[in-house]
């Protein structure tokens, strides 16, 4: 299921063994693709019943029993200002750590682990200075591929 990106013919070997890359979870909201650093990444679970908390914030959906813990939702579409669609056979709740803190985030569908050269993240935000691009770490290019990083601890709200 990983892929590589690999470098323009133009790069040297040399570049190629300074940058071993980022391994990122990509998922589709939407029909955008995004990702997170794999060593955020706890596990990937088909989507469960989702107990609503009352006077939570809006975009926290829920919480599910985790192996005996109670584990936050966020809906990410909500988080990110994105219209909302049904839950398919493919939404997916993403467990990841921010900081000690274990969060679960409702995604349409996981597609795949992916190895981004590093180099071929534009840390610019590709969008003006409105508040949605504080959730933002930088935009990847895998081949003309295009996968929007997120910044997890602003999403989960810890920075």
């Amino acid at each position: 299921m990983a892929k590589d990106a690999l470098v323009n013919s133009s790069a040297s070997d040399d570049d190629n063994n300074l940058d071993e890359g980022l391994q990122i979870v990509a998922f589709k909201l939407r029909e955008e693709e995004y990702g997170v650093n794999i060593f955020q990444v706890q596990e990937i679970r088909n989507l469960v019943d989702i107990t609503r908390v009352p006077f939570s914030a809006n975009y926290i959906k829920g919480v599910i029993n985790l192996r005996g813990s109670v584990l936050p939702v966020i809906d990410l579409k909500k988080r990110l200002g994105l219209e909302q669609t049904p839950y398919t056979d493919d939404t997916r709740i993403v467990t990841v750590m921010v900081g000690e803190l274990p969060v679960g985030m409702l995604v349409d569908a996981v597609t795949e682990v992916l190895t981004i050269r590093t180099k071929l993240v534009d840390p610019k935000k590709a969008v003006d200075k409105t508040d949605i691009s504080k959730f933002l770490s930088g935009i990847g290019n895998i081949d003309g591929r295009l996968v929007i990083m997120l910044n997890l601890e602003e999403i989960v709200g810890m920075s």
